[in-house]
C-alpha cells in the first residue's frame, strides 16, 4: 500500500469511526483473543458483539 492509500484510509478513518482504548488485567488480553478465535471472530469483532448484545439486553428492561 502507498503512503498516499495509508494517509487516506487513516482521513477516512478518523472521519467516520470513533476509537475506543480499554485497559484489561495482565492476562485477560490472552483469554479474550483465544475466545474469539474459538468462535472465527477478531478481537475487534468479539468486543463489538458482546458490546452489543449487553446494550440491548439493557435496553429491554
Amino acid at each position: 500500500m502507498s503512503k498516499a492509500q495509508t494517509a487516506a484510509n487513516k482521513r477516512y478513518n478518523t472521519k467516520a469511526y470513533d476509537r475506543i482504548e480499554i485497559t484489561v488485567p495482565k492476562g485477560d488480553r490472552e483469554k479474550i483473543a483465544k475466545a474469539a478465535e474459538s468462535v472465527g471472530m477478531s478481537v475487534n469483532a468479539f468486543i463489538k458483539e458482546a458490546l452489543a448484545e449487553h446494550i440491548a439486553r439493557l435496553s429491554n428492561i
